[in-house]
């Protein structure tokens, strides 16, 4: 099996903790991002690939790296268009490879699945089905309504014998129901939350979006093999999902569902969230113990090193970051996205950044931005270098806190330690270079009268930024 994860997203759901340039799959929600998750979980089935967005390119480079991960390939998409798009191009891709026999899984990078070695098994028999031509969907086992999900239903009679995962055809697929009719799916007990994992057969797929999405397979056959025209082809593409472009026009002989239980979520919630700590009897997730007087059913998720003390406070969601915090009542974390449309327009780098960002060759935190200095801590990897640049309104002052490399000022190198200070006056040429096997880490303190990160010419970067 070629595993596909599909790695987009806003990052509005999840707000404050994960942002536009930091979306909810790279968020340390459970110890590790889900994404890594996702990824440990695919490389049992095949060798992944990853499909994300262009402007997520730097931070999944990072996640590769201080991961160690072997990926089959990786495609960044021009612009997000949905799932059917996405589906559509890696069949592409994978045609121009001479691989239409290959049978592929997509998987979404923002799932969490518990019972792993389970899901790993449904996974293997999905793919025994999807030999046989069928396009497979797992669908999960509703455990109450859930008004918040797509719906499977399918057959009476099982396609297969197997017990631990039978396999049903398809009957229809539904719309997100209201809570009556979503009452009803349950008790009828033929009917699965949609999770969006899909295992096929290459060639299987091509001749549905032939046969359903024609001109959209008309745009694709137009793909170089070196894919220097996909930012046109995107510019065509209808944004659609896969199920209303492919899914749900299949007729009822081509699509199977197995129907499991895998300890699945996709934490698409504070409240989601919560329910998986309090399922393992952790109420809180905070590096200081949370002091609580006459509470009643909260839930505190930091990030920081604040003491967060509730009094006579119930049944409410706190979640605090450096720049940040969100209260919310239980039961309505969902309208946190409707915060978030707000602050576009009011706060908007509060939606789109966080205090740190990952770089090519390390990473920063933001310590403290006023209008009269702006002050960082940076790190960089090992044998990584910044950009040769220069800034037309700010100075800098660096110290090195961590490790040893070297500063080349205006082309003289300046090798530096931890203690060293090197000024960086305005208009001068700079980078600085760890040429060791550790990480160099730096305060840095900025002067002037601007402090934007647009503030920066290149003249040499190893990461074509110039």
């Amino acid at each position: 099996m070629i595993p596909l994860v599909l790695s987009g997203g806003s990052g509005t759901r999840l707000w404050p903790i994960s942002r536009r340039d930091w979306p909810k799959q790279h968020c340390d929600l459970f110890g590790e991002s889900l994404q890594s998750l996702t990824f440990k979980r695919s490389m049992r089935l095949g060798e992944p690939w990853l499909m994300t967005g262009v402007n997520l390119k730097t931070l999944n480079e990072s996640v590769q790296r201080v991961n160690g991960l072997t990926l089959g390939g990786v495609i960044y998409e021009p612009q997000p268009k949905n799932t059917a798009a996405a589906v559509g191009l890696f069949c592409r891709v994978l045609e121009l490879q001479g691989k239409q026999n290959e049978i592929v899984g997509v998987f979404p990078a923002d799932h969490l699945i518990q019972n792993e070695e389970f899901f790993l098994y449904v996974c293997k028999q999905a793919e025994t089905l999807a030999q046989k031509n069928l396009i497979v969907t797992l669908g999960i086992t509703p455990t109450y309504p859930e008004t918040g999900y797509g719906y499977i239903q399918t057959g009476k009679v099982p396609l297969t014998d197997d017990l631990r995962a039978p396999a049903f055809l398809v009957e229809k697929f539904h719309e997100k129901p209201d809570f009556d009719t979503a009452k009803r799916f349950l008790s009828a007990g033929r009917f699965s939350w949609n999770a969006g994992i899909f295992i096929f057969r290459v060639q299987v797929m091509i001749d549905a979006f032939k046969k359903n999405q024609p001109g959209m397979w008309a745009s694709f056959q137009k793909l170089k093999p070196d894919h220097s025209n996909l930012k046109e082809i995107y510019a065509e593409l209808q944004s659609i999902s896969l199920d209303y472009a492919i899914m749900e026009r299949l007729g009822s002989r081509e699509l199977a569902c197995l129907p499991v239980e895998i300890g699945w979520s996709d934490v698409g919630s504070w409240d989601a969230v919560s329910e998986k700590y309090l399922s393992q009897g952790l109420p809180h997730v905070a590096k200081k113990e949370v002091l609580e007087i006459n509470p009643q059913d909260n839930f505190v998720f930091t990030r920081g090193d604040k003491k967060v003390v509730l009094v006579g406070l119930n049944h409410l969601i706190v979640v605090e970051t450096p720049d940040a915090i969100l209260i919310t009542q239980k039961g309505q974390s969902q309208d946190v996205k409707k915060a978030v449309e707000s602050m576009q327009i009011s706060d908007p780098e509060l939606v789109q950044e966080h205090t740190f960002e990952v770089r090519p060759w390390g990473d920063f935190e933001v310590l403290r931005d006023t209008p009269d200095y702006k002050s960082k801590v940076l790190h960089v990897s090992p044998h990584s270098q910044i950009s040769y640049q220069s800034h037309g309104k700010r100075e800098e002052h660096w110290i090195i806190t961590r490790g040893q490399g070297e500063v080349v000022l205006n082309d003289k190198v300046i090798p530096v330690r931890a203690g060293s200070h090197v000024h960086i006056p305005l208009n001068a040429k700079h980078r600085i270079r760890n040429n060791t096997d550790l990480t160099l880490e730096f305060v840095e303190v900025q002067l002037g009268t601007y402090f934007g990160e647009d503030d920066i010419v290149r003249y040499q970067d190893d990461y074509q930024r110039i």
